[in-house]
């Protein structure tokens, strides 16, 4: 661990967070109000553990618990990949939220009205979303006043849609020629380049700015605020070398691993959404939306992620992924299997239902009607029964070399899913199906952390006793009013950090009530919060009512104390002059009077 930083003079706000020009105080009001354990659990089953609570951690993959939360200090922190935080900063984590939009949550959730002004997003990001809304804005301005809108809105009906649902996706025109957006943006003022970052325009051969979507039925794609971060097109006339769909590009709004169009108008549509359906499409979306089937989304364009799957069942625990039958469709599924393995902890559901070949869920829910369609959901497949039907298709079960081929490729399989009653279900469900006594699957690894491995972390933790007073009153800030403000110990420059244990001192008697995190959040971002990050992880090594945290906070100020005492430092500051001969007469007086009594 680096030295803590000794730098008078500055306290903790001036380290403070000030994105979006959220006050302090209203900070300190939220992380006060909220209940980090309330947080977490709402999308992490933890368990307690004493005074604390555990969980798999769910920024890595592992098979036993070293996340642990605590309800005291309002903070988490991974053993096993360093992950650490307040509410604040889990909510930015798992949820992927920015800074602002994590505060406005937890205030949501509490209660509490975000202060004006504050609600702003990153300025580097705020033009590209206000280009992209203009964008929408124009976009939909086309389908109602373009030469060419007819066509669009015959296009649009034939598939069945109606204005509503055409006005509740905002869908839009772009139209056929080369620059018909970029001139109308241009001349608002934007700027070639904000135009290239935005993923709305590219340069030709001859460095001219063109449209990127052109002639389209276009569809934005928002994110979980519903802002518009990127589009979708869809050609009017598919000839050769022309892309059905196309998709804005990469940018620093949008990335398509991670977006899913329609999870926005899901969630708007249903205030209490127990399932999604994914399918492959906008339109699929959209049609079934038509049909009153509205918890459905659409990866786009690219296989189901991962990140896809942990987006959705942070909304819902209960996926029914919908693919055609024919090949592709098949392989869709499987690449959504693998992905979702990871994820399936106790509770979580997964399905599949392959539809009839040369049909999708705009095609059939169009011919057969929505009641029909609905009934075809209910004989979706549960996860476990599509895994062992693929299994079993690429290995006869009635005999032993086929039997031993279904064992060898579910294995590492079924270790990827999380340890819990689902997996063991999953491993009795591969003994059955292979007809094996036991299965051979990896057993969960050794606990990240024992009895003697967090003494070993303390030590680390607390080199110093510096390092252990911060570490002490970060477990209980309320120890801050046993210092009084003008305590000779906070006035030294020395040793390092004495400054940090001052402001921190001088914060939480002028805020009693703060915790651990809401400390740690006015140090977001800061050489000096990694480190009180770190100390924040310091644990009793005995039971919490045992041990003695107002006597041992005392002894090391008073150790402090005696460090900061210029009787006590000259000895020290002789000493490094050299050897007593190298001493002046007055110097080595000094010395010898120092153990003698005062007189009085």
């Amino acid at each position: 661990m680096p030295p803590l930083p000794g730098q008078p003079g500055i306290g903790l706000l001036g380290f403070s967070l000030m994105a979006g020009r959220i006050p302090q105080e209203f900070l300190d009001q939220v992380l006060a109000r909220v209940d980090l354990v309330e947080i977490i659990s709402a999308r992490v089953p933890l368990r307690r553990a004493g005074h604390d609570f555990v969980a798999c951690c769910p920024f890595h993959a592992e098979k036993t618990p070293s996340f642990t939360v605590s309800a005291r200090k309002q903070f988490y922190h991974c053993f096993g990949c360093g992950a650490h935080g307040s509410a604040i900063g889990f909510l930015m984590a798992y949820d992927r939220l920015e800074f602002v939009d994590a505060v406005e949550d937890l205030a949501r959730q509490v209660g509490l009205d975000m202060p004006r002004g504050s609600s702003e997003t990153q300025p580097t990001l705020q033009p590209l979303l206000e280009l992209l809304a203009r964008a929408e804005r124009f976009f939909r301005q086309q389908l109602r006043e373009h030469p060419a809108r007819q066509r669009v809105i015959d296009y649009l009906r034939q598939r069945g849609l109606s204005g509503q649902i055409a006005a509740r996706f905002a869908i839009g025109y772009a139209p056929a020629g080369w620059e018909s957006l970029c001139q109308a943006l241009l001349a608002e003022g934007a700027s070639p380049e904000a135009l290239l970052a935005a993923g709305l325009a590219s340069r030709d051969g001859q460095g001219r700015l063109r449209d990127r979507f052109r002639d389209r039925v276009m569809f934005p794609i928002r994110d979980r605020r519903g802002r518009v971060i990127a589009f979708g097109g869809r050609a009017l006339d598919v000839t050769a070398g022309t892309p059905k769909y196309l998709n804005s590009p990469e940018t620093a709004l949008f990335h398509k691993g991670r977006e899913l169009y329609g999870l926005h108008e899901a969630r708007s549509a249903n205030a209490t959404l127990q399932r999604l359906i994914v399918v492959e499409g906008y339109m699929d979306v959209v049609a079934l939306a038509q049909h009153g089937i509205s918890d459905a989304v659409a990866t786009l364009g690219t296989a189901t992620t991962a990140e896809h799957v942990e987006r959705l069942f942070r909304v819902v625990d209960a996926l029914l992924f919908c693919f055609d039958g024919d090949r592709a469709g098949r392989a869709a599924a499987w690449r959504a299997l693998e992905a979702a393995l990871p994820l399936l902890r106790d509770g979580r559901q997964v399905q599949f239902l392959f539809l009839p070949e040369g049909e999708d869920p705009d095609s059939l829910v169009r011919r057969e009607g929505p009641a029909a369609f609905t009934q075809r959901l209910t004989q979706a497949m549960p996860l476990a029964d599509y895994l062992f039907s693929e299994l079993r298709r690429h290995g006869d079960p009635d005999t032993l070399a086929g039997r031993a081929r279904l064992a060898e490729r579910a294995a590492p399989l079924l270790e990827k899913l999380p340890e819990g009653h689902f997996r063991d279900l999953m491993a009795a469900r591969l003994r059955q199906e292979a007809q094996l006594v036991q299965t051979r699957l990896r057993p969960p690894a050794a606990p990240a952390l024992d009895a003697r491995g967090a003494a070993e972390r303390n030590a680390q933790l607390t080199r110093t006793p510096l390092r252990k007073a911060i570490a002490l009153l970060l477990y209980r800030p309320e120890l801050a009013v046993t210092v009084a403000a003008d305590d000779p110990a906070l006035r030294a420059r020395t040793p390092p950090g004495m400054a940090l244990l001052a402001a921190l001192l001088e914060a939480l008697r002028q805020t009693p009530g703060l915790t651990a995190a809401a400390v740690l959040e006015r140090y977001r971002d800061s050489r000096e919060g990694e480190i009180l990050a770190r100390l924040a992880q310091w644990q009793p090594e005995v039971a919490e009512e045992d041990f003695r945290f107002a006597e041992e906070f005392a002894d090391i100020l008073a150790y402090l104390r005696r460090r900061a005492d210029p009787r006590e430092q000259l000895p020290d500051m002789l000493l490094r002059r050299g050897t007593p001969r190298a001493l002046s007469v007055e110097e080595r007086e000094v010395l010898r009077n120092l153990g003698k009594p005062k007189k009085l």
